[in-house]
């Protein structure tokens, strides 16, 4: 959902948008350390929608924000939990904690959205460039922003449906230490602890955060699979800046993730079953990035090298290794902004150029295979803000790939604020492109074969909408209709990938209300309706029609005291069901409704203790076919703050 916020002073707003230093292409954005208030629906400075920091009124594009004040509100442990209730946004995992979960923004596939930490592209070459989200923890997590629509003419090829960009915390202030534990069902344990640190001229941020739990079957019981399937993950953060001048900063940060889960295999047309299968992996990203502002910071630059390995093995009931995969990628990218002022108008001209690295090496007894793609893009960008009120983007890119046709891709917005009624009308149009696969192009395992002759799929799209203000600042609705048609989707057969001819057409509208009716009292709602199809007139599968979530915070007792109820609405949806052969029907998903709350109460400074009951009506539901979820769950906990 989005809010109109105050409107930045424009002698003020440059310097401000500089001191962010949250640069879509940056690796560490500044997020405060400090407990303090934050905005809970759209921030007065978008980091994600244009590649320079962006007022939110100036915003052409549909985004929606969670900030870290709402995640610790919902005591979020697993971020898709919390990605659930952002418009446009389905979210399927294959069983419990731990297990594959794949995100699909307004109807588009999961390896087509984009998913940025700290500016590191996560996206995994050797699992389809998509990004799984079952081992990403939200206990660092300080933002995250969710940029709907094709983004391809900002991000590239894997920016079709849109963007997720996770800032994670930074150091500020005294030396400060944080500390978290809890438990509860399934056997579940989880803590984490972090330090943060900073002052002009440096900052400083560690965390640690980790879970185990002994989990429930992946395959869903209620088909005769008792045993349990545990789950283990430790997660390792830090990042560090130094600032030799006022205009000027050199910052790192990395990221490493162990995990292990316990998984169930998957046979024809029996689905999910049970046969002691496990999955081991780590994860490694990290950036490096120097920034300089010259001409009293109208003119600035910023270079950044990231690399990121992502390992999995896969093992059967005996342990052994059956396969293993390993994705790597790294980027090499250079971006100038330079702003200038001219009477009532502003200008931002950028320019940027990336150069890109993915490779995949696979090992098994199906397939053996070492694959490599590079690319580098060329990016330039126009802003122009006019008379205070509207705001124009036009963006282009131009990708020179080793494997493909070179492709170019556009974008363009417009954001008009009308003060007096508290309203902004917003519209965008984007072109998107994304490439194959490796694994598409040249499979990996011996019931899958690659397809060498695919080509890019090529989508275009366009949203339309509004944000308005009501009942003061107490209140705001906002309403987007949105229309795209993807070209030559790539598709499985079940043995293959293959082109569908024609255009797959997905529509849809996504509603947000947020109302303060009494101080300290917030409730937001969000409704989404998609109609997807593919060239044929096929439903899309995963890809339900209707999503809904209501959230509900109170803080009260002079905010000692914080209780939090969701709801989230999974409506109708279809999926693949395989015979033994590996031929393939559509089946049907039930709807489903989960309720969660949580609360927290402070019992000094510093120390408090929190609860949270997850699924509170124990409803049965499948969100992958055959495979099962958690039924109600309950978790106590205790935090201290030094």
């Amino acid at each position: 959902m989005s809010v109109r916020v105050p409107r930045l002073h424009r002698t003020a707003s440059f310097a401000a948008l500089l001191g962010s230093l949250a640069l879509p292409v940056s690796a560490i954005p500044t997020s405060a350390f400090a407990d303090s208030p934050t905005i809970t629906t759209l921030p007065p400075v978008s980091v994600t929608a244009n590649r320079v920091p962006t007022a939110a009124e100036e915003t052409g594009s549909a985004l929606t924000v969670i900030t870290r004040e709402e995640l610790e509100q919902r005591q979020t442990q697993l971020l898709s939990d919390a990605l659930r209730e952002v418009p446009g946004v389905a979210v399927n995992r294959t069983g419990p904690m731990g297990t594959l979960t794949q995100l699909r923004i307004r109807g588009s596939e999961g390896n087509q959205t984009l998913v940025l930490i700290d500016g590191i592209e996560v996206n995994d070459p050797a699992s389809g460039s998509e990004y799984d989200f079952a081992n990403l923890l939200a206990g660092d997590v300080e933002r995250v922003e969710v940029l709907r629509g094709p983004q391809s003419a900002l991000y590239g090829s894997d920016a079709v449906g849109g963007v997720i960009n996770i800032v994670t915390r930074r150091g500020a202030g005294a030396p400060r230490f944080r500390a978290a534990v809890e438990g509860g069902s399934f056997g579940t344990a989880a803590g984490r602890a972090s330090f943060g640190t900073g002052t002009d001229r440096y900052d400083l941020f560690l965390s640690g955060q980790g879970v185990t739990s002994d989990g429930l079957s992946v395959a869903d019981k209620r088909l005769g699979n008792p045993e349990k399937d545990g789950y283990r993950n430790g997660t390792l953060t830090g990042n560090a800046a130094v600032r030799p001048t006022e205009r000027s900063e050199i910052a790192v940060t990395g990221r490493y993730t162990r995990f292990r889960a316990d998984t169930d295999g998957f046979v024809g047309g029996r689905g999910a079953v049970d046969d002691g299968t496990s999955t081991a992996g780590e994860q490694y990203f990290g950036r490096l990035q120097g920034k300089i502002a010259l001409l009293d910071g109208k003119w600035e630059h910023i270079v950044g090298l990231t690399h990121g390995r992502q390992q999995r093995d896969y093992r059967d009931s005996a342990k052994t290794v059956t396969s293993r995969y390993d994705g790597r990628k790294t980027k090499a990218d250079y971006q100038t902004n330079l702003t200038l002022n001219s009477g009532p108008a502003d200008h931002v001209l950028t320019a940027a150029v990336e150069r890109e690295e993915d490779k995949a090496i696979s090992r098994s007894a199906f397939s053996s295979f070492d694959r490599s793609i590079g690319s580098t893009g060329l990016v330039g960008q126009y802003k122009l803000g006019l008379f205070d009120r509207l705001t124009l983007t036009g963006s282009v890119r131009h990708d020179e790939n080793d494997l493909f046709r070179d492709a170019t891709t556009w974008r363009t917005t417009a954001a008009y604020l009308i003060e007096e009624s508290g309203t902004k009308l917003r519209a965008s149009y984007g072109t998107g492109v994304k490439n194959p696969t490796l694994f598409e192009l040249y499979g990996y395992t011996a019931t899958y074969a690659g397809n060498p002759n695919l080509k890019p799929e090529r989508a275009r799209g366009w949203d339309a909408g509004f944000d308005q203000a009501l009942w003061g600042t107490r209140a705001s609705v906002d309403g987007t209709w949105f229309d795209q048609r993807i070209r030559d989707l790539i598709t499985g057969t079940g043995r293959t990938s293959v082109n569908m001819p024609g255009d797959s057409h997905i529509r849809g509208f996504e509603l947000g209300l947020s109302v303060e009716p009494i101080d300290r009292l917030t409730v937001r709602g969000s409704y989404t309706w998609t109609d997807g199809e593919d060239s044929t007139g096929a439903e899309l599968v995963r890809r339900p029609k209707q999503l809904a979530s209501l959230t509900v915070n109170h803080r009260f007792l002079e905010d000692r005291a914080n209780a939090n109820l969701g709801v989230v609405y999974n409506g109708r949806s279809s999926d693949w069901a395989y015979d033994p052969f590996y031929n393939r029907q559509v089946v049907n998903l039930a709807p489903y409704t989960l309720v969660n709350m949580a609360g927290s109460y402070a019992l000094s400074e510093g120390v408090e203790v929190f609860g949270r009951v997850e699924n509170l009506f124990d409803r049965r539901y499948q969100e992958v076919w055959t495979y099962g979820a958690p039924g109600r769950a309950g978790y106590l906990g205790l935090r201290l703050s030094l």
